[in-house]
């Protein structure tokens, strides 16, 4: 029908009509194309994104773009042509903010903090959120920021430590906020905390206890929508309007870090955890968790595993281990492959194939399959400590390491 009417008008309202349709179809790809929160576009780390390259020359492909983003483990989210992260350097945490695909500084934001370095390094580890003209932020120590985009004006900020009490757990608060509707939903407190995202007032709070490690993650139930995270001590869903519980799924891992976001399949959630916990599949039909197979094969520390074609690919063991990347089968929990010497990186999932980054540094690429860990392309592109997950974005992967040299590299097609 469309085509139909173009060829009713005259040349000049055809043409006109084929640019502006041409226009609107560029931009929807490249919205389709973004990565404006933590795990990307559909929170699960895996991209919609196809046609990038996945055959390198020996020597990798091109890289875009460099820059310096201070000390951290804070992931990069990408948004209508700007890309964000967050690093700390001389007392101060610092938003960053680039053109994305040029690299250009746009703007820059710095607030005092501690570093932060007990037990590890230090530095930042949560992820900001692009919401729209907005960017939300929250620090370790409860520092809660929402900058304009284009410009990085601040718009409003408060501290919910301070304000209400909460404790901040061994680590500090990590994760990223969760935006829904009018909210903004962090992992603060026994069981979450949500605030206005255009007043920053806060709309309802939990208990004054230990908050988990993990970004509040959105599912629909019987008609309403809750969040998965985690606390200290368990697994839990709460109502995303009322923060009214619905379920507990107690999970007790060594030091409280609960820290990887829960995987959701249907009726089935898959948790994991580190230092020597694993992992279990419960099932959600009944209204309340009921646990199915629990083993030690996938202990994801840091980083949750990516679901695909009903396996998992993620990273077993600690930063103190030799941590392993791996694929297990959700359904049962049958480990299919390991590959021994991949350390403590991160992994992502893009047009059927695995972007995996060790824990040194090396970025590769290999098809998404549980028969066997087989990269058709790689290439070092960090040193130091890589715990962060890298990025796909509009053709370019970004790649941060702890002391904050972030790398671009560039896959598009000419």
């Amino acid at each position: 029908m469309y085509a139909t009417l173009l060829r009713a008008q005259s040349p000049l309202r055809a043409s006109i009509g084929t640019t502006v349709t041409l226009v609107c179809l560029a931009l929807i790809s490249s919205i389709a194309s973004d990565w404006p929160q933590y795990r990307g576009p559909n929170r699960n780390g895996v991209s919609d994104e196809t046609g990038w390259i996945d055959q390198w020359p020996v020597d990798g492909p091109a890289m875009a773009w460099r820059a310096k983003v201070g000390l951290g483990f804070s992931s990069v989210v990408v948004s209508e042509g700007r890309a964000c992260t967050v690093g700390h350097e001389n007392g101060h945490d610092t938003v960053f903010c680039f053109d994305a695909v040029t690299g250009k500084p746009l703007w820059k934001q710095s607030y005092g903090a501690d570093l932060g370095d007990k037990f590890f390094e230090g530095g930042t580890t949560g992820t900001p959120t692009f919401d729209g003209d907005h960017l939300y932020w929250l620090s370790r120590w409860g520092d809660l920021f929402c900058f304009e985009a284009a410009g990085g004006k601040i718009i409003w900020s408060r501290n919910v430590v301070q304000e209400t009490k909460i404790p901040i757990p061994t680590w500090g608060f990590t994760g990223a906020p969760l935006v829904h509707e009018n909210l903004l939903v962090l992992n603060v407190g026994d069981a979450g905390m949500a605030i206005d995202k255009t007043s920053g007032k806060l709309v309802w709070k939990s208990a004054d206890k230990d908050a988990g490690y993990s970004t509040p993650f959105p599912i629909q139930r019987g008609g309403e929508w809750l969040a998965l995270l985690s606390n200290s001590e368990n697994y839990l869903a709460v109502n995303l309007k009322t923060g009214k519980e619905a379920w507990r799924f107690r999970w007790l891992t060594e030091y409280g870090v609960n820290a990887a976001d829960p995987i959701v399949s249907g009726d089935r959630v898959f948790l994991s955890s580190g230092y020597g916990k694993g992992a279990t599949l419960i099932n959600l039909a009944s209204g309340k968790p009921e646990q199915g197979w629990k083993n030690k094969a996938l202990r994801t520390q840091l980083n949750p595993a990516v679901l695909v074609n009903g396996y998992l690919y993620g990273v077993d063991g600690d930063t103190t281990m030799k941590a392993a990347l791996k694929c297990l089968e959700l359904a049962t929990g049958t480990e299919k492959w390991a590959q021994t010497d991949f350390g403590s990186g991160a992994v992502i999932v893009s047009d059927g194939k695995l972007i995996a980054l060790s824990g040194t540094g090396e970025l590769m690429v290999a098809p998404a399959t549980p028969a066997v860990f087989q990269p058709v392309a790689r290439m070092q592109v960090l040193g130091g400590k890589c715990w962060t997950a890298p990025v796909l974005a509009n053709g370019l992967i970004y790649c941060r390491n702890s002391r904050g040299d972030l790398a671009v590299v560039d896959v598009r097609r000419k």
